[in-house]
């Protein structure tokens, strides 16, 4: 478990370094405070539009005495790399997928549980209640404090040479998926080659014949223009992984109560709007890939949801998970 690796990467020495002399990841200019916030994803992705509304309500509330200045594009680091400087300190907050945050804290192991949620108003009626609470404040001991869930859709398969219509059509496929234990899992319990690799070296990996396809969703794999490579897109929809807005403790221990307050109401007032970016985004890029080839797929869900069950059991050994994946089948 990773809890205080915090210079593993030179890259992070460096970037941490850089921000410690020329910036301030608060800076206080006045009465105002500045909370640095970095991510991995291009400006046009619906997440982002997301994050920027955050930013601009958190002004309004504010006055202009808190604010957000946003560094998307990967500029500050990987996702794994920007987790590491929210720990030491060196920016306030981040947006990563939760399966990321499973190498942080075991609990976010629920979200990349195959077929876990049965759909969306499952998926949101959990995380925006007790589960979803307890999964934000689960990070605190690792210096990692959840404020709120974004939409990030459902991770399917697409592949390069034949479309995926049944568990049996993954056999022997070499597939990429997150570097996460619980992703690994379900690829190769559903009969895959699980292959962990960084989402930046899969176009390569693609083209190459590394791997014969990956898993994500629909905006991920339109900007990273992997429909390019990969003409079959199957809608299995074996997950639903959000991704999470995040405040280093460090930060958040600094704001009174007040800052506290116009955070919390700014980042779950913006998830309101963002769920309309990432449904209108779909219809978009689903007309855009038509239009270059791609090819789409709608299997019965039953034979993966029946052969991706070892997956739950096992993680259902655990007394404080079989406690959780109860409730969020209970509700």
């Amino acid at each position: 478990m990773i809890k205080f690796n915090y210079f593993k990467k030179q890259f992070a020495i460096c970037v941490t370094t850089v921000i410690g002399l020329l910036l301030t990841s608060c800076a206080a200019v006045s009465d105002t405070k500045v909370l640095y916030f970095a991510h991995s994803l291009p400006t046009s992705h619906p997440v982002h539009k997301g994050i920027l509304d955050m930013q601009s309500i958190l002004n309004e509330k504010s006055g202009g005495k808190l604010q957000i200045k946003v560094f998307p594009d990967g500029q500050l680091g990987s996702e794994r790399e920007v987790l590491e400087l929210l720990q030491i300190g060196s920016i306030a907050i981040t947006k990563v997928s939760a399966s990321a945050l499973s190498n942080f804290a075991p609990e976010y192991q629920l979200t990349v549980v195959p077929y876990l949620f049965r759909d969306d108003a499952h998926l949101w009626r959990n995380l925006e209640g007790e589960v979803g609470e307890q999964l934000l404040s689960s990070g605190s001991e690792y210096l990692l404090r959840g404020l709120c869930f974004y939409d990030a859709g459902a991770r399917s398969f697409y592949t390069k040479e034949k479309p995926i219509n049944s568990p049996d059509d993954l056999t022997g496929l070499k597939l990429r998926v997150q570097n996460d234990q619980m992703s690994v899992s379900m690829a190769n319990t559903l009969g895959a080659s699980a292959t962990p690799m960084a989402f930046s070296e899969l176009y390569t990996a693609l083209q190459q014949n590394v791997v014969d396809g990956a898993e994500n969703n629909i905006p991920s794999f339109v900007t990273s223009n992997h429909f390019e490579v990969c003409k079959y897109y199957t809608f299995d929809e074996h997950t639903m992984i959000p991704d999470v807005v995040i405040i280093g403790t460090k930060f958040w221990n600094r704001l009174s109560g007040q800052e506290k307050e116009w955070l919390l109401t700014a980042s779950k007032e913006s998830v309101v709007k963002q769920k309309i970016y990432w449904k209108e985004t779909i219809a978009e890029q689903m007309e855009m890939l038509k239009k270059n080839g791609v090819k789409f797929f709608y299997p019965d869900k039953k034979p993966f949801q029946i052969k991706s069950k070892p997956v739950m059991e096992n993680l259902m050994k655990d007394p404080q998970m079989k406690a959780l994946i109860d409730k969020i089948n209970a509700n």
